[in-house]
């Protein structure tokens, strides 16, 4: 494991050299790429006869336990730590979009993607069973902003914009969780679920994650109140963040939902306590920036890597260009019906669902859930759409959706200052 380690941190670690010292991208965006260039290139060698290297690295990457790495460990710290800059507030503002956003819109856009995928991949030459299909939408529809959030703040997207980003992003993968293990459950004993079971699966887990994440989060609150030693400030955040994680889990109720609220909690009550000690912020805030930076790098070069074992032809390729335009048709369709709605009892900007709909980029998640699919030829199908559908979306929307911002005339001349996806704020906002 401390090899695994080594080799992860090594490699990111140059990765993020090249990317910063020769090709500019943002940092998560970039490692990423680099990451998938090596890979290809080992790919072409392999098919040139020289297959060594892909051998080499696909033993690397097999002996990294991906969806375990992410959903028992990164996911926690991530969402954790993008929970403490978002604050109570600005959820509260904005919380019938992002309530909308995260529940409705992302079972809609699951049973779009697909109940499209079981009429429409057939036509290509693939076959895919129903729950298999539904299984499929339900791992690509939680979005994951992160990779976009510097590209959001640079084309000046209004506030009200970024906090929905940002907010849906947070909340929704526990949601596509909850329909990934209802959908997988199809997979394995053939019975359909009710929408009676499948709601009060979402409640139970969904508010059992939120309660848990109150309770954590004012017991943590208190505790960092009478503490002003460094490394003690540390412990206990770690402590609540990754003992937490797992005591919710075993609970059956939802870890990541848990992990978002005591961010939310911990970071919306020190930031407006005055008597919270200034140092003890500090303290905080500059050391989940640096965890939540090098663990989204590390990430998004493990996303890269994972392409290795993938296996592509030209059907599942032209199958993947469809699943695409399914899944951005899907997103486009469930964001503007809930916008359109919402404008009648709040002010959007007219363009807020193109832009909802091309920053809606999927990530580490749904690459994690479709590794964790049980072995078989339809896993395969469902591992290499996923893969497509999450390298489109971070290299392309991720990279112009500030240009479709300024298109559809939402962005402002002057941006404005906003609340970042990942990164925790590092200084304590005035009185």
């Amino acid at each position: 494991m401390l090899e695994i380690t080594v080799w992860c941190l090594v490699i990111t670690a140059v990765f993020a050299y090249i990317n910063h010292r020769f090709i500019g991208l943002p940092t998560t965006i970039g490692v990423m790429s680099v990451a998938l260039a090596i890979s290809g290139a080992l790919i072409g060698l392999d098919y040139l006869g020289w297959s060594a290297p892909r051998r080499y690295q696909a033993a690397m990457v097999a002996s990294i336990d991906f969806p375990g790495v992410l959903m028992r460990g990164m996911l926690a710290v991530l969402l954790f730590a993008g929970g403490l800059q978002f604050k109570l507030g600005e959820l509260r503002r904005y919380q019938k979009p992002i309530v909308a956003l995260t529940v409705v819109g992302t079972v809609l856009s699951a049973l779009l993607v697909g109940l499209a995928l079981w009429k429409l991949l057939p036509m290509v030459g693939i076959r895919l069973s129903l729950p298999y299909c539904l299984v499929f939408g339900a791992l690509i529809s939680p979005t994951d902003a992160v990779a976009v959030g510097s590209i959001l703040k640079s084309a000046g997207v209004p506030r009200t914009m970024e906090a929905i980003i940002a907010g849906e992003s947070l909340f929704n993968d526990a949601v596509g969780v909850v329909l990934f293990s209802l959908a997988l459950s199809m997979v394995k004993t053939g019975d359909w679920p009710t929408a009676a079971e499948a709601l009060s699966q979402l409640a139970r887990e969904g508010g059992g994650g939120i309660l848990m994440g109150l309770l954590m989060g004012h017991v943590l609150y208190r505790m960092l109140r009478d503490v002003q030693s460094y490394q003690v400030e540390v412990l206990l955040t770690l402590a609540t963040v990754m003992g937490g994680y797992g005591l919710v889990e075993e609970l059956d109720f939802s870890g990541p939902l848990a992990m978002v609220v005591v961010g939310m909690v911990v970071g919306t009550r020190s930031r407006s306590d005055p008597d919270f000690p200034v140092e003890t912020q500090d303290h905080l805030s500059r050391f989940w920036r640096l965890v939540d930076g090098i663990l989204n790098t590390l990430l998004f070069v493990l996303i890269g890597l994972e392409v290795i074992r993938v296996h592509f032809s030209g059907g599942v390729l032209v199958a993947a260009a469809l699943t695409i335009l399914i899944t951005l048709m899907a997103r486009g369709l469930s964001v503007a019906m809930l916008m359109t709605l919402l404008r009648l009892t709040m002010a959007l900007p007219s363009g807020t669902w193109r832009v909802l709909t091309w920053a809606g980029v999927r990530g580490g998640v749904s690459v994690a859930l479709a590794l964790s699919l049980p072995a078989g030829h339809s896993r395969e199908v469902v591992l290499s759409l996923t893969y497509c559908v999450v390298v489109f979306s971070i290299l392309v929307q991720g990279l112009t959706v500030g240009r479709i911002a300024r298109r559809v005339g939402v962005s402002e001349a002057k941006p404005l200052e906003l609340p970042q996806l990942s990164p925790v704020a590092s200084q304590r906002p005035a009185p």
